[in-house]
């Protein structure tokens, strides 16, 4: 690979104190790592049960995490008062649209108490309602409570909310609560006990990103809430932050660190053909689509022709509003929540035919979002609140378009024909998206090292706002419980000097190779030897690469001022997270369509005896494979209400 062999000048001073020989040392009861929406409610629930809580955010916690600009519907709210549906029911679904690959415990906590959470954001500052009466007589209003539904307007399971607004409040609650932030402060490794790989977690270092000051923390109970890994096939040089569609700090830091302590990981060997950012693509809800937040919208040919919606038993919808209705018979169907599909057919949505199909019957690219077509109040909930409070896009979706012109009761908005997917993505080019891969976890939320707890995007099988907030929760008071009970462990200190030697390794050199240029080997690494189609040599010549990129490569990484420091640190995770996911694929032993998983050495299709979730994990003896039921978390109700009795008693009481 190429070489930063030319040291870079820059133009102006570091504005910050520099402190790399300082040390800060702090004690916690409850750490939290990851200052998101599912650290936020970590943190507030551990407090809330009397916990000492630290918590560190390599951003800034006030707009941090990968909902931290917004979102724009929270699809887990079973217990609102107007859904239709019980949290066993949604749970359900949402397993068997995954054809059981899914989080049983992290899903039913998101059903069971993602209307509570919403409150818990309601009464914090955030907005879930229409307070304003903007949509008043809309379909998807309810008069009483003023809520806005999305998608499935008859079962009403899934809220429109102003996401935007709610960091700020998360961010006010915590500090009510005493917590202490540490901002601009990346956990960059995990402490255990006797410094032991798989032994139980004492705390954390991290690293200022902006005067490189060293932090160590003891902790009783830690717990993870940082995002899955992106970059790993996708990398734009010269434009990082188009890499993905999450924000481009989200770099799997707590996968490499929880890899390193020896935490079993599942379902990494999961990846998508791409289908957000990159260097070819537009930008996500920047071109008009029938999906997610532009859901369902009208769409039209280069010619005008308006194109068919059908409902899952092929019954042309001849109105929008049967867009928003099940089928006859059908008691329910899942949309909007980032799945790239949906198998099972009882529970699939209404769409449009794919574009190769509509090609076949004489439609003409380019295809346009027609929101022109569309009653006026949903021409408005979608060009205004989801486009303005999904990730992004805000500012540069909707103040630009809007700025430059564009209105959506006179304008058509190219699509060209899959929406955001219209970068031409090639298929060696993959990315997590759906309910990708992540920690194991069991009914505490704990991983299976001792006081180490996991949270939000994290987990595996991990999904949207609903879920981080409430997994968030549920994982901090969880941790809190357990740290009550446990002693005052004592840090390994060997562990601590080898941490902090390898972090501030990059200080050291003037010359070698930059974090920009091992990002972009790696993304090759990974799209020529874990692409769509995989091998057992293929996978493993790419562990002898990346391998080769760790000890040659990594080893020469420059860093020249803090910034320069935790870019190179990301950079590494990057590369431990692609490590775990050629692990993984190695692991599997079985093609599936579900984990869109293609072993040209095993092309059986979910054989039975592939049909469980194969973990990986690191040991002081080597990677270690093990296997686990798909089922394995039991009945979903019975073992929620035995683990929470007392979170359930208080909530009775309010």
């Amino acid at each position: 690979m190429e070489r930063a062999e030319d040291p870079v000048t820059y133009p102006v001073p570091w504005p910050y104190p520099i402190e790399y020989d300082q040390t800060e040392r702090l004690d916690a009861d409850v750490l939290v790592i990851g200052g998101g929406d599912a650290g936020c409610f970590a943190a507030m629930s551990a407090a809330d049960r009397g916990a000492r809580v630290i918590l560190l955010e390599k951003a800034a916690t006030i707009a941090s995490g990968a909902s931290g600009s917004g979102s724009d519907h929270w699809e887990s709210a079973a217990t609102n008062p107007c859904s239709r549906v019980t949290p066993e029911e949604l749970v359900d679904a949402m397993i068997r649209s995954h054809d059981g690959y899914n989080n049983g415990i992290s899903h039913y906590i998101e059903c069971r108490e993602g209307w509570d959470r919403l409150l818990d954001v309601e009464a914090n500052g955030g907005k879930i309602r229409d307070t304003k009466d903007e949509f008043a007589g809309a379909p998807f209003r309810d008069e009483a409570t003023k809520l806005l539904f999305a998608y499935d307007y008859h079962n009403r399971f899934t809220l429109r909310i102003w996401g935007e607004t709610f960091k700020r409040g998360l961010l006010r609650a915590c500090r009510r609560r005493r917590v202490r932030i540490i901002d601009r402060t990346m956990a960059a490794g995990l402490l255990t006990e006797g410094g032991r790989i798989g032994a139980p977690v004492v705390g954390a270092v991290g690293v200022n990103g902006r005067t490189g000051k060293f932090v160590v923390v003891r902790a009783k109970a830690t717990v993870l809430c940082t995002s899955r890994p992106t970059r790993i096939w996708l990398f734009v040089p010269g434009a990082p932050g188009i890499s993905e569609f999450r924000p481009p700090q989200c770099t799997g830091d707590g996968h490499a660190a929880g890899w390193r302590a020896g935490v079993a990981f599942t379902m990494l060997e999961k990846a998508i053909k791409a289908e957000w950012s990159g260097s070819r693509s537009f930008p996500p809800y920047g071109t008009g689509n029938n999906h997610n937040s532009w859901y369902a919208c009208s769409m039209v040919d280069a010619r005008g022709r308006e194109i068919p919606w059908y409902d899952r038993d092929g019954r042309e919808l001849k109105t929008v509003e049967e867009r928003y209705r099940p089928a006859p018979g059908q008691t329910l169907f899942l949309k909007g929540g980032g799945e790239p599909d949906f198998p099972i057919y009882e529970f699939q949505g209404p769409d449009t035919p794919p574009t190769d199909e509509l090609l076949q019957r004489g439609y003409t690219l380019p295809f346009y979002a027609d929101l022109t077509r569309m009653p006026e109040h949903e021409r408005r909930v979608i060009w205004g609140m989801m486009i303005g409070n999904e990730g992004k896009t805000k500012i540069p979706i909707l103040q630009r378009y809007t700025e430059a012109g564009f209105d959506p009761a006179r304008h058509l908005l190219q699509s060209y024909g899959d929406g955001w997917k219209s970068g031409a993505f090639l298929p060696q080019e993959r990315q997590f998206f759906g309910l990708p891969g992540g920690m194991m976890n069991d009914w505490h939320l704990m991983t299976n090292l001792e006081g180490l707890f996991a949270a939000g995007d994290i987990l595996f099988a991990s999904n949207c706002d609903g879920h981080a907030c409430a997994t968030g929760h549920y994982a901090g008071r969880h941790a809190a419980g357990y740290a009550r009970h446990r002693g005052d462990e004592q840090v390994d200190e060997a562990q601590v000097a080898a941490l902090r030697a390898r972090l501030y390794a990059p200080l050291g050199n003037d010359r070698g190779v930059s974090w920009q240029e091992l990002n972009l080997a790696i993304a090759r690494v990974m799209q020529h030897h874990c692409g769509e189609f995989k091998t057992d040599e293929l996978l493993t010549n790419g562990l002898e690469v990346l391998r080769d990129l760790e000890t040659r490569d990594a080893a020469r990484l420059v860093a020249r001022n803090p910034h320069d420091l935790i870019r190179s640190i990301e950079v590494c995770n990057i590369l431990t997270s692609a490590e775990i996911v050629l692990y993984s694929s190695l692991a599997r032993k079985a093609s599936s369509r579900e984990l869109h998983f293609t072993r040209l050495d095993h092309p059986d299709v979910d054989p039975p005896a592939w049909r469980k979730f194969v973990t990986v994990q690191q040991t002081p003896d080597g990677v270690k494979n093990d296997a686990t039921p798909l089922d394995y978390y039991g009945n979903l109700t019975e073992n929620y209400e035995r683990e929470n009795c007392d979170y359930l008693d208080r909530r009775t009481s309010r």
